[in-house]
């Protein structure tokens, strides 16, 4: 992993969280638990592993949120009845977008559109661009403001 990239090392953290989430959507099982025996697979240098892990704890500590963010700005889609994987990739990018000031907005967004090329059906790009480019439009316009920061100091 010598030559590995800061960029890949966060890519691979975003994609061990949203594996993550997605088995606790799927199990219900604690995401330490899915943590270690995702990192077993695919060992994370200490940086990237200590932003998988704060990504999983901000989009757990802000998942009503969340939800309600996705379902403010996709109506047409209930999250409850989004595919799995587009959902926690939502989440994840609205925790970075909302909470972890050193991504910038368009890396956040580029990356869950990446994430969704990878691990989502063959819409999911398409369609996490175009929810997270009108989360983007109400972020500027001041329509959508972040709650109280998660636990943890963000």
């Amino acid at each position: 992993m010598a030559g590995v990239s800061t960029v890949d090392q966060r890519r691979q953290a975003r994609s061990i969280a949203l594996q993550c989430l997605f088995a606790i959507d799927v199990r219900g099982e604690g995401k330490e638990f899915s943590l270690d025996w995702l990192l077993e697979e695919e060992p994370l240098r200490m940086r990237p592993r200590a932003f998988a892990e704060m990504v999983l704890q901000g989009v757990e500590a802000k998942r009503s949120f969340f939800d309600s963010v996705i379902q403010r700005y996709a109506p047409a889609w209930p999250v409850n009845q989004l595919p799995l994987v587009d959902r926690n990739i939502l989440r994840i990018a609205l925790f970075e977008l909302l909470y972890h000031d050193d991504t910038p907005p368009k890396t956040a967004v580029n990356e869950a559109v990446e994430l969704a090329k990878l691990f989502g059906s063959g819409s999911s790009a398409r369609f996490v661009n175009g929810v997270l480019g009108s989360v983007m439009a109400g972020l500027t316009a001041g329509d959508l403001v972040a709650e109280q920061p998660p636990p943890e100091g963000r």
